[in-house]
């Protein structure tokens, strides 16, 4: 099941949105051209920052613009690209790059707790994006999201897109705890993440009172 677009209007260019997917392809970029080196120096490894939280500091945000491959910064990209200019749109520019730093915190934090002494380099964009979904379904869970299944597009709403999604992150990530599956994908980053978008949203609209927009 793969998001393809939504209709959901906007009322703003999402000028931070676009920023970030940029510095997600430039970070990729000089992966590529360092090698080895520059991903251990600047993912996020737990057991080292465990060891010297304070030195490693910078890691907690140069992990979340860093990618293991074409197929992990383009899945990423993808689902920012779709969802994260509605999020821009409601929270405004400079709310939205707060609250997306703060969920990909989140995600690190909640993959940290689970994996003290792992030495395996975490890095991606996953857990901050997840925020912005847990956020898309609070604000916009009746949006028609276009999905791809097989070779069928068709719309489904957020909430089940969604939905599905975090439902499959909760089972794998719960089977692979203490498994090499958690090794290889971080899910209680991404159930991390989207847990603190989603109260993020919840705080968000209790705070401004604004109601939902449901497009169709």
């Amino acid at each position: 099941m793969l998001p393809l677009g939504d209709h959901n209007p906007r009322r703003i260019v999402p000028w931070f949105t676009y920023l970030l997917i940029i510095a997600n392809f430039v970070m990729f970029v000089f992966e590529l051209l360092q090698g080895e080196a520059f991903v251990v120096e600047w993912a996020f490894i737990p057991a080292r920052f465990t060891a010297d939280p304070v030195g490693q500091m910078p890691t907690l945000f140069t992990a979340m613009f860093m990618h293991a491959g074409w197929l992990h910064i383009l899945g990423n990209m993808l689902y920012l690209w779709i969802f994260g200019d509605n999020i821009e749109d409601r929270f405004g520019h400079f709310k939205f790059l707060a609250f997306y730093l703060i969920c990909g915190l989140a995600a690190t934090f909640a993959h940290l707790v689970f994996n003290l002494g792992d030495t395996i380099p975490s890095l991606g964009a996953s857990g901050a994006i997840a925020g912005v979904l847990g956020a898309y379904i609070v604000l916009f869970p009746g949006a028609r999201v276009r999905v791809l299944f097989g070779l069928i597009l068709i719309p489904l709403p957020a909430i089940i897109v969604i939905g599905f999604w975090i439902v499959l992150q909760i089972f794998y990530g719960v089977g692979s705890l203490g498994s090499a599956a958690e090794a290889e994908v971080a899910y209680m980053a991404h159930i991390g993440g989207f847990f603190a978008g989603l109260i993020g949203a919840f705080v968000f609209k209790a705070l401004t009172g604004r109601n939902n927009r449901v497009y169709y």
